[in-house]
């Protein structure tokens, strides 16, 4: 199999006449179904995430589920017993030990594996899954260290094995969309995009007892932007980075800490040992990073604070603006100068991204996250059947994943800018950019 670094991308078609043949092209690709060939396929990490991805894969025709793994023993079988009655074939467990993913990964009929686990673990699975001649899936973040990023990058070099990070938020259903708006141009150039992952998940940091999870450990010990990759993925997309553009610089900042205690206090009580506890990651942590050609972007990362789930997800170009948190925009048309803010939704039929268009049908009823589950997987499993280039390749992983690293090294370093790495060694400069994903 070619590395990805070798793989040639289709250019951006420029004119409506070619914008219009490419999407049908790439929608009359979308819907054609031949006979499936069977796509084997071994999972490790089991738990709620882990299980939610199961379900989805076995909805995929063609699917096959090998093996399961987990640390703990009653999910790897909750899992067995959910692969055999989908398809009727009981897949073998592994849970003997943390290390039992590593016999996994030797079996020989396996083509891919998804992995969702604590996040200290997906590095170096997915390097292990490389290395076996199988192609991981990895949940997000796909590294939380600058050397496991490099890793990624190396292995999948060295093994010629693609490797793809399950970043679901790229296939949301205006996220799809304004893909194929920014392809068309209707936003102009490109000058700044903003998102956040703003969500209070202090309910996922603790257990019942007051004790820390594993999400609550890595709250409790680091301070920065700690779960980039759902913002950021879509960004990345929109603005050609690492096809064409690349992160040049990051600074990060963050508040105080006090979210953690307060919940702690109300939760378990002002005496309780995870009340009086200090904790390192700030309330809102705020990044902004720069591009090669002068392109900017503002990140947010807030699990905190008393609030509703927002994204934001601002698009801002020459020629107009999207925010998502209004989920409205506004646009210089030939037809309208207007600096006023129009409803979005429209958009969502007049602008249907292809790959969206041919599997809603099938998301509406076996996806979660509002369907972009199942069109990520579909994506991932026709990728890995065709042997052929991953939707999300290894440089997006290792680029999106390392905001987690870099913002920690700028805050602890006061707020200092820190340069951000060319994982792609210079191809950035001519690697063509992705036009419709999964056309």
């Amino acid at each position: 199999m070619s590395t990805t670094t070798d793989i040639e991308r289709r250019a951006f078609l420029k004119g409506s006449v070619a914008v219009g043949t490419a999407l049908a092209m790439s929608q009359a690709l979308a819907q054609a179904e031949p006979k499936p060939q069977s796509v084997r396929l071994g999972v490790i990490g089991v738990g709620g995430r882990g299980t939610g991805l199961l379900q989805t894969a076995l909805q995929i025709p063609g699917v096959e589920v090998h093996a399961v793994c987990d640390v703990v023993r009653g999910k790897a079988e909750q899992a067995q017993q959910i692969a055999a009655q989908q398809t009727g074939a009981k897949p073998e467990a592994y849970w003997q030990d943390e290390w039992a993913w590593k016999e996994l990964l030797a079996r020989e009929d396996l083509d891919a594996v998804l992995i969702a686990t604590p996040w200290e673990w997906h590095g170096q699975m997915a390097v292990g899954a490389m290395r076996a001649g199988k192609v991981p899936g990895v949940e997000v973040p796909a590294a939380i260290t600058l050397d496991e990023c490099w890793d990624l990058v190396r292995t999948s070099e060295q093994t010629g094995k693609p490797c793809m990070m399950l970043e679901n938020v790229c296939y949301f259903q205006n996220v799809l969309t304004l893909l194929r708006m920014v392809r068309e141009g209707l936003f102009g150039d490109l000058l700044h995009c903003e998102a956040g992952y703003q969500h209070d998940c202090r309910f996922l940091l603790f257990d019942a007892q007051g004790g820390l999870t594993w999400r609550g450990r890595h709250t409790a010990e680091r301070n920065g932007n700690l779960y980039p990759t759902h913002p950021l993925g879509p960004i990345g997309q929109w603005l050609n980075i690492n096809r064409g553009d690349r992160f040049t610089q990051l600074v990060s900042m963050s508040t105080a800490a006090k979210g953690m205690r307060d919940f702690a206090v109300r939760k378990f009580g002002a005496d309780h040992p995870a009340a009086k506890q200090d904790y390192a990651q700030g309330d809102v942590n705020t990044s902004l990073l720069r591009t090669a050609n002068g392109q900017t972007v503002t990140l947010y990362f807030d699990l905190l604070t008393h609030r509703p789930y927002d994204l934001i997800f601002r698009v801002q170009g020459t020629a107009g603006i999207y925010l998502g948190t209004m989920n409205q925009i506004c646009l210089r048309t030939k037809e309208s100068e207007a600096e006023e803010w129009q409803p979005f939704d429209p958009y969502l039929t007049s602008h249907a991204h292809p790959l969206w268009k041919a599997t809603a049908e099938a998301a509406a009823k076996n996806g979660g996250h509002g369907g972009s589950d199942y069109v990520m997987m579909h994506d991932f499993i026709r990728a890995v059947r065709a042997r052929g280039p991953l939707p999300q390749d290894v440089y997006d992983a290792a680029t999106w994943s390392a905001v987690f690293p870099l913002s920690i090294a700028s805050v602890a370093a006061g707020s200092q800018p820190v340069e951000f790495p060319d994982f792609t060694n210079g191809t950035w400069k001519t690697n063509k950019p992705v036009g419709i994903v999964g056309g």
